[in-house]
């Protein structure tokens, strides 16, 4: 069993510290990455492999050795980038930061040569049509890779006719694309030109989410509760002395307050649990009009992307992220998402006006307005009121520790198998607070290793995420490279204190263990189909099956994720005029999906990070949900810690990672009625999702 939080820490700083008694490595167990300089031998060495492989498979005959050999290389290729991105997410050395980012920017860069590569594409081709793959999972694995290339453009007709191409500049830290006219542009560089500029924007506008959150100085500290008062700077300003008689003019006294981040997890914990109105609307305000400097940076990110699709032959961005997944149309998705709107408003509606209600009967104001800085506020007051019992003291029952500990005895109740802290060597970590486990099966020896970064501090990924370092893959008959992977949350904690998680941390905890277990529980023979590697429609499922582990969702959540959806799939659709003004576009919809206002001068969706990693695909959430809801009641719901259910879940979902086709592995799973044909793509069956919220 795993170690109590603050033992857990103090342990960790207590290694950090005797350095001399580890084995030297580097970070993440990489010899070459000693130090942030390290990063550019990564890079070189990665490069030299793949063009090595490269040179390999140019004098292959048709053969499952060339996917084997195009695996290497993608799992050469993919140990840089995701250890690179990682590195820029959480590090607190600012050298190890830069070093990642170019990096990441190299390696990306040498992807597109590997993507644009003929020989490799044409390998592909002719082992395809040969013949030769003798395995559904080679098979699949090749499918894969040729449409892979093909979203680069690689097929794509080259020509010497003028067009116009887009060009990245950076100019004063601020991204413009450019139109040039070239004569003899072709197809394929504008492809990679564009490709390259996307990229850029992505992480343009994911650094100012990260670097510019905003904040708001709230006067007298006392309108912050005192229980919270650590997660926010102190600070003062001077006023005049207040006296009946006051001789001086200039007499001053220094007036405490409180600075409220406006970062995800701070303002979080701000609108949850100040019973100030008028501080939660500053906060909500503050937290919702940054970064304004990504208003521009996505207008530029949709234009690109618009451009880069009709290059590719589709209509909208949304029609070409689409198409390779189950859904197969934007069309398909916009009317599950709209279907799914209708349905559930009128719940929605119930439980708005149930909260409005409450707040009205608290507040002794029978006309009082319900207000999106009021709904965390008020659900947390309308829970504890339903449980005669305070929010913070039902904080005090989730410690981090107790948490982890609890998803420990869930995986062996499940799966048979424990996760372990282990040692790290010197160099490894990145943080004090960082632990190591690896998750071990008594039958079947270790399974995989995981990274456990759990607290916020400054400078770090702002959210939580599942970072993949290393998939799995069968080296030979006897020998599997384990994967590693790293799960990164901002748990509030103060220095000394054990971190206490309130239920939703509590939920986002287990929904990124679902990812992490779908990674470690795989067993594929390419890296390729490793663990979260797999289509985007089912990608999510296992991290929201293990949600039920911890809650339900209610109606309005279900009613913001549409919302969300219909967002994204709009933001990157057609459009019928440019520019879009992206702050009315997002307005419009969500006073049209869902029940709350929309609060003038707020631009939510400048940083919602999923524009970038999803870009119209934030609907897989809702899929995945579904999909989720329906495995829950058919397989697990009845004896939800069964050693049969987990073996029904490891057995016949998680070990497939991406290596079987998304729809049959479903069905195998769950019977056939879990998905529907509609319009040339596939839905899934929401009578599970109907019955699980009240619908």
């Amino acid at each position: 069993m795993l170690l109590r939080a603050a033992a857990i820490r103090r342990a960790a700083v207590a290694a950090y510290s005797t350095a001399a008694a580890r084995p030297e490595t580097g970070l993440y167990g990489f010899d070459v990455l000693r130090t942030a300089k390290g990063f550019r031998r990564f890079v070189d060495e990665a490069i030299q492999r793949s063009d090595e492989l490269v040179a390999h498979i140019s004098q292959l005959p048709p053969s499952a050795e060339i996917v084997h050999a195009m695996d290497e290389i993608s799992n050469t290729v993919c140990s840089v980038i995701d250890s690179a991105e990682l590195c820029r997410n959480t590090h607190p050395d600012r050298e190890f930061v830069e070093e990642g980012d170019k990096a990441s920017m190299r390696i990306y860069e040498h992807l597109q040569y590997l993507n644009t590569n003929t020989t490799l594409y044409n390998a592909i081709l002719k082992a395809e049509s040969e013949g030769v793959l003798l395995t559904d999972e080679t098979r699949k694995a090749a499918n894969n890779l040729r449409v892979d290339f093909e979203k680069g453009g690689i097929h794509l007709p080259k020509g010497c006719h003028a067009q116009v191409y887009f060009k990245l500049l950076l100019v004063n830290f601020h991204f413009y694309l450019e139109t040039q006219c070239s004569s003899t542009a072709d197809k394929l560089e504008r492809v990679n030109q564009l490709n390259l500029g996307i990229a850029q924007l992505g992480r343009k506008f994911n650094e100012n989410i990260m670097m510019k959150p905003g904040f708001v100085d709230i006067y007298p500290a006392s309108c912050i509760p005192r229980n919270i008062q650590h997660n926010f700077k102190a600070i003062s300003r001077s006023r005049p002395r207040v006296v009946e008689e006051q001789s001086n003019p200039m007499n001053t006294t220094r007036q405490k307050g409180l600075r409220i981040l406006a970062d995800s997890g701070t303002l979080s914990s701000a609108l949850r649990w100040v019973s100030d109105e008028e501080v939660r609307r500053q906060v909500f305000i503050a937290g919702n009009s940054e970064p304004r400097e990504n208003i521009a940076v996505l207008d530029e990110l949709i234009d690109a992307r618009d451009e880069f699709a009709k290059t590719m032959g589709c209509k909208s961005y949304a029609e070409f992220a689409i198409r390779p997944n189950m859904a197969a149309s934007a069309d398909v998705v916009m009317a599950f998402l709209n279907d799914l709107s209708d349905i559930v408003r009128h719940k929605a509606d119930e439980e708005f006006n149930t909260i409005r209600d409450f707040k009205r009967r608290i507040c002794n104001q029978k006309s009082a307005d319900l207000e999106p800085w009021d709904e965390d506020y008020f659900i947390g007051m309308m829970k504890s009121s339903a449980h005669s019992v305070d929010p913070s003291v039902v904080a005090s029952y989730f410690p981090s520790s107790q948490c982890i500990k609890g998803l420990n005895v869930l995986v062996e109740s499940l799966f048979g198998a424990t996760f372990n802290q282990i040692p790290m060597g010197d160099g490894e970590s990145w943080h004090p607070d960082v632990i190591k486990l690896s998750l071990h099966h008594p039958d079947q020896g270790d399974l995989g290793f995981m990274y456990l970064d759990l607290y916020s501090r400054k400078a770090k990924y702002p959210g939580c995420a599942h970072f993949a370092i290393r998939g799995g893959r069968r080296l030979s008959d006897s020998e599997y490279q384990l994967p590693i992977i790293a799960l990164v949350c901002n748990f509030s904690s103060s220095r000394g204190l054990t971190a206490r998680l309130n239920h939703w941390d509590v939920e986002t905890l287990f929904h990124e263990f679902g990812h992490a277990l779908h990674s470690l529980l795989s067993r594929t023979e390419y890296q390729h189909f490793s663990g979260t590697r797999v289509a985007l429609d089912v990608a999510e499922t296992p991290s929201n099956l293990f949600e039920f582990y911890a809650w339900g969702l209610p109606s309005t959540e279900l009613q913001r994720q549409i919302f969300y959806s219909i967002m994204d799939l709009t933001l990157f659709g057609e459009h019928t005029s440019k520019p879009l003004d992206t702050i009315s576009a997002v307005a419009d919809l969500k006073r049209k999906h869902t029940s709350w206002n929309y609060v003038e001068g707020t631009h939510w969706h400048t940083r919602f990070s999923h524009l970038i990693n999803y870009g119209a695909g934030y609907y897989s959430y809702l899929y995945a949900r579904c999909f989720a809801t329906t495995i829950w009641h058919e397989v697990c719901q009845d004896d939800p810690l069964s050693r049969s259910t987990g073996s029904a879940l490891r057995d016949k979902f998680l070990q497939y990672g991406g290596a079987k086709d998304p729809s049959a592995l479903l069905k195998d799973f769950v019977g056939d009625s879990v998905i529907r044909n509609s319009g040339g793509g596939i839905i899934p069956d929401i009578s599970s999702l109907r019955k699980e919220v009240g619908l």
